[in-house]
């Protein structure tokens, strides 16, 4: 059985496959890292993304302070390969997940998470009292997703004062993620209430200072804010993480702030009619939550899902020129609409450069949704 090794040629890679090109990727992390160089804002990438250590050591040692993820499950994966300095985003409720967070705690103490409730903390703090554990943690605050997230303000106060009384957690800093506007394409109508989420997220963050809560940590932002954010007084810290790869959706929203460095490669396998084109890659290898992809040199020519394990592709009368140019067992490559989505339906990423495989990293955490 063939086994891509790197050296091996591009075109030799079976498809369905998810292709890194080595060298845009490069550029992205340097070039976010460079927008961030003078600024007192810090970065901490969202690995919900990338899913993948290997990424996770590349952003650290461009200069990344540490790194974000979702759930419990890619904490573990993270810090079994030595990523220390972790915040789980998400709140960790129900007793397995605690029991996972304490048993990852006891080796690894620089683990922070988020919490919105006093039923969440009073459960978290009851089991790192019987572990004899502490546990740095984050107020969440709602700054306009209305998902996740307390009350700025008042809301907020309380439940700070409620961890105060809990001996084995301490209060360290505030999340407020804006996700809401990641992909607003107005660039004033996205900075102008990017700026009023700001407000609330550090007027809230002063707010506790003054009652004499150490907030250390005001962590915000994606890949559609983050430098919004950061010009905002008050924020320390922000959250990019699509950044590294980019989408469809993001580019859309964005311009070319980012360059596209991952495709979806597939192959033709069929050409049932003048103005269609079967490929090897459906649902399990391009997810259309925010769009459907984009193929790359076909203008006109449109991807739509046929199922599990087949994408068509289709163009009309004025477009029909494309059709001459597609055989059997021709490659497609695709831009996704959402990466993080589509990552999540892979294995391997195959870094190539110049058509030729560089590298294959595993998809670590693929599937750890925990």
């Amino acid at each position: 059985m063939y086994q891509p090794r790197p050296g091996d040629l591009l075109a030799s890679l079976d498809t369905p496959a998810m292709i890194v090109d080595g060298q845009l990727m490069e550029e992205n992390i340097a070039r976010l890292m460079a927008r961030f160089r003078e600024t007192p804002v810090r970065v901490r990438p969202h690995l919900k993304t990338a899913k993948s250590p290997e990424l996770a050591h590349r952003l650290l040692a461009a200069g990344v302070i540490g790194c974000c993820v979702a759930k419990v499950s890619e904490a573990e994966v993270m810090a079994l390969a030595g990523i220390e300095d972790l915040l789980i985003t998400s709140e960790i409720v129900g007793p397995p997940k605690v029991t996972r967070l304490v048993n990852l705690l006891r080796r690894h103490p620089r683990i922070k998470v988020v919490v919105d409730s006093q039923v969440g903390i009073q459960v978290l703090s009851a089991a790192l009292e019987v572990a004899d554990l502490h546990l740095n943690v984050l107020i969440e605050l709602n700054v306009g997703q209305n998902r996740c997230g307390v009350a700025p303000g008042e809301d907020a106060l309380a439940l700070a004062q409620y961890i105060a009384s809990m001996s084995h957690l301490h209060l360290i800093g505030v999340q407020g993620y804006e996700g809401h506007l990641q992909h607003i394409h107005d660039l004033q109508e996205r900075t102008r209430r990017c700026r009023e989420a700001m407000h609330l997220l550090t007027t809230t963050a002063a707010q506790l200072r003054t009652a004499g809560f150490p907030i250390e940590i005001v962590t915000t932002g994606g890949t559609g804010t983050a430098e919004i954010c950061a010009q905002w007084e008050g924020v320390t810290e922000v959250q990019p993480g699509s950044f590294l790869f980019m989408d469809t959706d993001y580019r859309n929203a964005l311009g070319p702030v980012y360059a596209n460095a991952l495709t979806i490669l597939s192959t033709v396998i069929s050409l049932p009619s003048p103005n269609r084109a079967i490929v090897d890659a459906g649902l399990k290898s391009l997810s259309i939550d925010s769009g459907m992809p984009e193929p790359l040199g076909l203008p006109g020519v449109q991807y739509q899902p046929a199922g599990d394990e087949h994408g068509v592709l289709f163009w009309d009368k004025q477009t029909n020129a494309a059709r001459l140019q597609l055989a059997i067992g021709d490659r497609i490559a695709f831009y996704p609409s959402h990466i993080d989505t589509t990552i999540n339906l892979h294995d391997t990423y195959y870094v190539c450069r110049n058509g030729v495989l560089e590298a294959i990293w595993p998809v670590t955490a693929r599937g750890k949704v925990q």
